[in-house]
C-alpha cells in the first residue's frame, strides 16, 4: 500500500469515448478497498450509457452497485457541487484521475477554469501539487490540443492516453482496458496485479 493508503482518489469521467476504462478502473479500485470520491459529467453519464449500458437516469452510485462493482467507499459528487470537498485545497486525498478525459476538460484543466466541481477539483489537485492524471482519449491530435497537453504537463500533470499495448498478447477487451487500468494505478502507486509487466526477455 502507498504512503497515501488510506486517502481517497478523486476519479472524474467525461463525455469522450471510453467509458469502459471508467467502469473497470471503478470495479479495480472497489476490490481493492479504494476510496473513491466520484464526479462525472453530463456527457459522462450519456457515454456511460451508450458505452456501458449504464442508464443516464438514477443513482450512478445504485447502478453500479448493480452491476456488481463495490461501492462501499465510493461517494459521488454532481459536477455542479462546487462545495462539495473535492473543490477545496484542505481536503486531502491522493489525486485525481479523469477517465476517459475529454479534449474539452483538457482545454479547461490547461486554460485553470474552475466552472464545474470536475474543473475546480483538477485545479486544486494541481495547485496542492497532488498527482493529476489525464486518460486522453482522442486521435489525432491537433497543435491546440498538444500545446494543452504541453501546459499541463508543465503545471504537473500527467498525460497518460488510452493507447493499451499488445506485447501483453490480449485475448479480449478486458485485456486492453487492465493495460490502461493498470498505467493509472500505478501512478498512484497503488498496488494491483493486472496484466503482465514487460520483462525485456529476448523473444
Amino acid at each position: 500500500m502507498s504512503e497515501d493508503g488510506g486517502k481517497n482518489l478523486i476519479v472524474a469521467i467525461t463525455g469522450a469515448s471510453g467509458a469502459p476504462y471508467a467502469v473497470r478502473l471503478l470495479e479495480v479500485l472497489g476490490t481493492l478497498g479504494v476510496g473513491v470520491e466520484l464526479v462525472v459529467s453530463r456527457m459522462g453519464r450519456d457515454l456511460l450509457f451508450r458505452e456501458a449500458g449504464i442508464l443516464a437516469a438514477g443513482e450512478l452510485k445504485d447502478h453500479l452497485d448493480a452491476r456488481g462493482i463495490d461501492v462501499s467507499r465510493l461517494t459521488a459528487y454532481s459536477e455542479d457541487n462546487l462545495s462539495a470537498p473535492p473543490a477545496s485545497g484542505s481536503h486531502s486525498t491522493r489525486g485525481m484521475v479523469v477517465c476517459p478525459c475529454s479534449v474539452k476538460t483538457l482545454s479547461a484543466v490547461a486554460a485553470g477554469a474552475c466552472r464545474t466541481l470536475l474543473e475546480r477539483s483538477a485545479e486544486v489537485t494541481l495547485k496542492e501539487g497532488r498527482p493529476l492524471v489525464l486518460v486522453l482519449r482522442e486521435s489525432p491530435y491537433s497543435l491546440i490540443q498538444i500545446e494543452n497537453m504541453r501546459a499541463v504537463t508543465l503545471a504537473g500533470g500527467v498525460i497518460l492516453p488510452a493507447s493499451p499495448a499488445f506485447y501483453h498478447q490480449p485475448t479480449d477487451i478486458g485485456g486492453l482496458l487492465d493495460f490502461i487500468v493498470a498505467r493509472i494505478l500505478d501512478r498512484f502507486g497503488i498496488v494491483h496485479e493486472l496484466g503482465v509487466r514487460w520483462g525485456g526477455d529476448e523473444l
